[in-house]
């Protein structure tokens, strides 16, 4: 497997999963643009990680749910690294808080389906013109997305099931030049579960799945860099579970 002189974007680059994807796909060779919104040191040390190991990287601030900070990236991205971009990656989304519907005013809604939703929109429609045949696009979507989510996860879990759709008409339309699969994490170690999920709750998921333990961020990006590879040439339009088996779909 190899990403030898392919250019990646990736959003949510600054920790966790987004973080360990960079650095994964830029060992396969790729040169990698990172996007970060609020985790600058995350992003920047993932950076110098990568030009220290030979790589090329660099990080840029910005609000994947704002058209202009899309274009920026995108376009400093091209400087960069040249005119075509091969791997775009994602990660960008979040929960923003538990709310049940009793408890969720409009503002809320629209927040976390424009963080998770509208965001992927509009890099998809940056991006896509410039890649050429060969070319893979990785959304995020969830668990939660097939299954509902957890308490007050309602808008999070319906933004993620419409990433699951998206994936599946963006394959339609996009094909055969550009691949588009989504990732279907469950319980991975990050920063999500360590601020919205209880300790008690992610030690009974963990004893409950076959592997009998939660995942790592370094399990999913070595998905990623599957699917943003050759090896994946005839996979696109799929939502691929990554749980431990906490899930079959």
């Amino acid at each position: 497997m190899t990403l030898n002189g392919a250019t990646a974007i990736v959003t949510g680059g600054g920790r966790d999963i987004g973080r360990a994807t960079a650095l994964r796909l830029a060992q396969e060779g790729a040169r990698v643009a990172i996007n970060y919104h609020s985790s600058a040191e995350g992003a920047l040390s993932a950076v110098r990680e990568i030009d220290n190991a030979g790589g090329s990287a660099f990080a840029m601030q910005g609000d994947m749910t704002n058209p202009a900070d899309v274009d920026a990236l995108v376009a400093a991205t091209r400087s960069k690294f040249g005119p075509d971009i091969n791997v775009l990656v994602h990660v960008t989304g979040g929960l923003v808080a538990r709310k049940k519907i009793d408890e969720m005013d409009l503002a809320h809604f629209n927040t976390v389906m424009s963080l998770n939703l509208t965001s992927l929109f509009l890099l998809v429609k940056a991006v896509a013109p410039f890649m050429p045949a060969g070319s893979a696009i990785i959304p995020f979507a969830s668990q939660a997305g097939r299954d509902g989510g957890g308490p007050g996860a309602v808008a999070y879990a319906a933004s993620k099931g419409a990433v699951m759709t998206m994936t599946r008409g963006l394959a339609k339309e996009l094909g055969p030049n550009i691949r588009v699969n989504a990732l279907c994490p469950g319980m991975i170690d990050t920063d999500f579960h360590n601020i919205f999920t209880k300790p008690e709750v992610r030690k009974a998921v963990a004893n409950g799945t076959p592997l009998k333990r939660e995942g790592t961020s370094e399990d999913v990006a070595n998905l990623v860099a599957y699917l943003a590879s050759d090896q994946a040439a005839f996979m696109t339009g799929a939502c691929v579970d990554i749980n431990g088996g906490t899930l079959y779909s």
